[in-house]
């Protein structure tokens, strides 16, 4: 029989063979041994409420019964052709008709990668090289998407900031920076630079920041008048916000649009999607050799991911799933809220329903500036205590899902009145 590990032993053996001890994305100190609903458990055995899902994958919780089956039926006829396959197609109709902005779509394997190419897309479409992002969006790990990001420089707009070592001082130079949410800045660049610019991207929710009243759709028209592709990095917010994504809860529609997350019910998918005028340039005979885009890749499309996709979308459009998923969302901000308000502490909690955090401070939040002035510590003590009550969450964001029970609603409570008094200390 094989012998069990300990969270420790698997740590140790993870900082031998893996940089920094992890893969990269979450706090390495923990390792997870499985999910079901809306627990998971790590190697020791303690379980937690997961309001990290996977970082937003698993917008059903985990396990769900019907995407399981789906996805046990697709395996034993194949896992992977580097082909089409039925299932692609059909989930590619599901999410043309889903999307205001998506008459065709392009799959990939992961956001970061759709976001690369939908920038891409914008310069082969416009034959411009410069790219416009706001400061603190997240678009994934490309030379461009990394590029003030996350800087702990303040420095003057529109100037960029690499947030990583190896990129080429070439890429800073075609890229602005901008503010988000202010409209005066924006029309100020544009009206300096607007001619010079493929693409805006932009996260319609900026991290958990929403847009204020106006402002995007007056990025759409700033975008109309310079003839620049207008980008929304729906990533995060796709088939979560609302079934139509940030852009049917907005009610504003953008050239193109990128897919992730939610679309793969748990595997690794992505999606561009857009116009097909813009789409067109994934097709050699449609623009010639001079406007193509080449792209490709070995798991494109994937049809378990296809299936899961399929079965995930298939589940949202029954009735009520959004207002359910909000409802919960609402209940623990509404905890939240109580349990700070009762021990005086400076916060606002920021962001929609289905996703959403805590900033300390005593200022309204408007852009990466403003989360970033928040109080670091008092966040950091808040959300540890939560992880020693059997939390478990990213530090910057809170994913409410479809399985959370009433017994993962108790145990939030009691988790967030402890972290709350830690926070007044």
């Amino acid at each position: 029989m094989k012998k069990l590990l300990t969270q420790d032993e698997w740590i140790a053996r993870a900082r031998e063979v893996l940089p920094a001890g992890g893969f990269g994305n979450f706090d390495p100190s923990i390792v997870i041994r499985e999910g079901k609903g809306a627990r998971v458990w790590d190697e020791d055995g303690r379980d937690y409420v997961d309001y990290l899902i996977g970082s937003g994958p698993m917008i059903l919780g985990h396990g769900d019964p019907e995407v399981e089956e789906a996805v046990l039926r697709q395996i034993p006829k194949g896992m992977t052709f580097f082909a089409n396959n039925a299932a692609g197609i059909e989930l590619a109709e599901v999410i043309c008709a889903a999307l205001p902005s998506a008459e065709q779509l392009r799959y990939v394997t992961s956001g970061g990668e759709a976001d690369m190419y939908a920038i891409r897309a914008a310069r082969a479409h416009t034959g411009r090289d410069k790219i416009l992002k706001f400061e603190g969006g997240y678009h994934g790990m490309s030379a461009e998407a990394q590029m003030s990001l996350a800087p702990e420089r303040m420095v003057n707009f529109p100037q960029a900031v690499p947030d990583s070592a190896g990129i080429p001082e070439a890429v800073r130079a075609e890229m602005l920076i901008a503010p988000f949410n202010d409209p005066d800045f924006l029309r100020s660049l544009l009206a300096e630079h607007g001619g010079e610019i493929a693409g805006v991207i932009v996260e319609p929710l900026q991290r958990i920041i929403p847009p204020a009243p106006g402002f995007l759709e007056l990025l759409r028209a700033e975008c109309d008048r310079y003839g620049i592709v207008l980008i929304f990095d729906e990533v995060v917010t796709g088939f979560r916000l609302a079934y139509g994504g940030a852009q049917e809860a907005y009610g504003v529609t953008p050239d193109l649009c990128t897919l992730g997350k939610v679309i793969g019910g748990g595997f690794p998918l992505a999606a561009i999607a857009g116009r097909a005028e813009i789409m067109a340039h994934f097709d050699k005979a449609e623009v010639g050799a001079d406007r193509w885009l080449m792209q490709m890749g070995t798991l494109s499309g994937n049809p378990v991911a296809a299936v899961a996709g399929l079965k995930t979308l298939e589940i949202l459009r029954r009735e009520g799933q959004y207002a359910r998923l909000a409802g919960h969302g609402r209940r623990v901000m509404e905890m939240m809220a109580r349990a700070l308000d009762a021990e005086s502490v400076a916060h606002r909690i920021i962001g929609h329903e289905t996703l959403f955090d805590i900033v300390f401070t005593d200022r309204d939040i408007a852009d990466y500036r403003d989360v970033k002035a928040g109080d670091a510590a008092r966040a950091a003590r808040f959300n540890q205590v939560l992880r020693d009550h059997g939390i478990f969450k990213a530090p910057g964001k809170t994913y409410p899902c479809l399985a959370l029970s009433e017994d993962d609603f108790a145990r939030t409570e009691a988790a967030v009145n402890a972290a709350a008094a830690a926070a007044a200390g």
